[in-house]
């Protein structure tokens, strides 16, 4: 008999070495924007020991000054001097950014945003369940709130000898409905006291997420056991935009595209229909049409129609999956156009920069269109009648 389902997520913080780099791109993403709402971005960051690399096609009426976009993102994370992981003073950045190919342009510009094409062929992934009232799975919720509670320390001065470089995974099991394991790695300064650390680590950054989520507190916990982490931030690793991409979704519960989310505007299907795929998730879950659910959208270059949307309940639906399908067809518009249209994505009220750390689903604390639950009422009333 099997006594364990286990499931593990994993979350970084703002000062992993490949956030930095989301940060940085979707920051010159909302500098473009702000300036210019049709700005097309494909904004890509590199970096490394007291360096930073800016390249990609960016066509924008704004001038854009990506020398202090950079510095400023690494004063606000708090890469301060170079012995932290890099000094927003000392860095070399590097900015190698031209203009967006015509061949793009042309797919993706159109008077009529209806008639708007995909920027890019390609396949992107939505999902939502019922076991969190975010309808987030639950690993990836607790590893991304552990991480925000310790930078959040952090930054106000209450976690010391911290540093910005973080990451943590949580081990949760689905048969019992406990966690299983708890591991955290640190960064910090060299002359910290290891056991009084760890002692803060555990009862005032993991304890307190996991007491707000009514779950048990007797599981393992592995706090920096490689037993230093001094070295952190691009000093100890390269950073690239796009490589946190389970952690910026599903922590790997569901299916993953491929395409990065940050540094790109909404014209790139790989962000705008990677939202409108988890708005029909959570709409179709919150409706009660299943338990668990998945959508896959897929996309041809300067076509606006995708050329495909397909689902999963994992045996979880309530409904059949040809009623799912009418009901997908008749509710959703996964239109490129109409999905900047209906999110407001090229004039957000939000900050792209504010989805590039701690995840870009379940976020209670923004205001993000594609989490609004406003097709519910729609969905219950077309499951009620059954016939469409």
């Amino acid at each position: 008999m099997k006594k364990e389902q286990l499931f593990t997520s994993e979350a970084v913080s703002e000062g992993h070495p490949d956030k930095v780099c989301d940060q940085i791109a979707d920051r010159i993403l909302d500098a473009a924007l702000k300036v210019d709402s049709s700005s097309h971005v494909a904004c890509e960051v590199f970096t490394s020991r007291e360096y930073v690399l800016v390249g990609g096609e960016i066509t924008s009426k704004a001038k854009l000054n990506y020398e202090k976009i950079v510095r400023d993102a690494l004063k606000d994370i708090g890469y301060l001097k170079p012995a932290l992981g890099i000094g927003y003073k000392t860095a070399q950045v590097d900015v190698r950014v031209r203009e967006q190919s015509p061949e793009i342009n042309h797919a993706v510009s159109n008077k009529d945003i209806l008639k708007l094409g995909a920027g890019d062929q390609g396949i992107v992934f939505g999902y939502a369940t019922s076991e969190t009232k975010n309808y987030m799975p639950l690993p990836i919720t607790l590893a991304s709130a552990i991480m925000k509670r310790a930078s959040k320390l952090r930054k106000d001065g209450k976690f010391k000898g911290a540093r910005p470089d973080m990451k943590a995974q949580v081990t949760f099991d689905y048969k019992t409905r406990k966690i299983n394991n708890v591991l955290v790695s640190i960064q910090h300064d060299p002359d910290i006291n290891k056991n009084k650390f760890k002692d803060y680590v555990l009862h005032n950054v993991i304890i307190p997420v996991i007491k707000e989520y009514k779950l048990n507190t007797n599981f393992k916990t592995l706090i920096n056991p490689s037993g230093s982490f001094v070295v952190g931030g691009p000093l100890g690793d390269t950073g690239l935009t796009g490589r946190k991409l389970v952690c910026d979704t599903y922590g790997g519960s569901a299916h993953q595209g491929g395409g990065a989310l940050s540094g790109k505007d909404s014209t790139k299907i790989d962000r705008s229909a990677t939202y409108y795929a988890r708005y029909m998730a959570k709409n179709l879950v919150a409706a009660g049409v299943a338990k668990r659910l998945e959508v896959q959208i897929s996309y041809a270059i300067g076509v606006s129609e995708p050329l495909s949307i397909s689902f999963l309940t994992f045996k979880t639906g309530k409904y059949d999956d040809e009623l799912i399908e009418k009901i997908i067809k008749k509710v959703f518009d996964a239109r490129v156009g109409a999905i900047i249209k209906a999110f407001s994505l090229n004039k957000p009220k939000f900050r792209y920069v504010d989805t590039s750390t701690y995840g870009h689903f379940g976020r209670d604390d923004l205001n993000l269109p594609w989490e609004k639950l406003d097709k519910v009422n729609e969905i219950k009333k077309l499951l009620r009648q059954r016939k469409l």
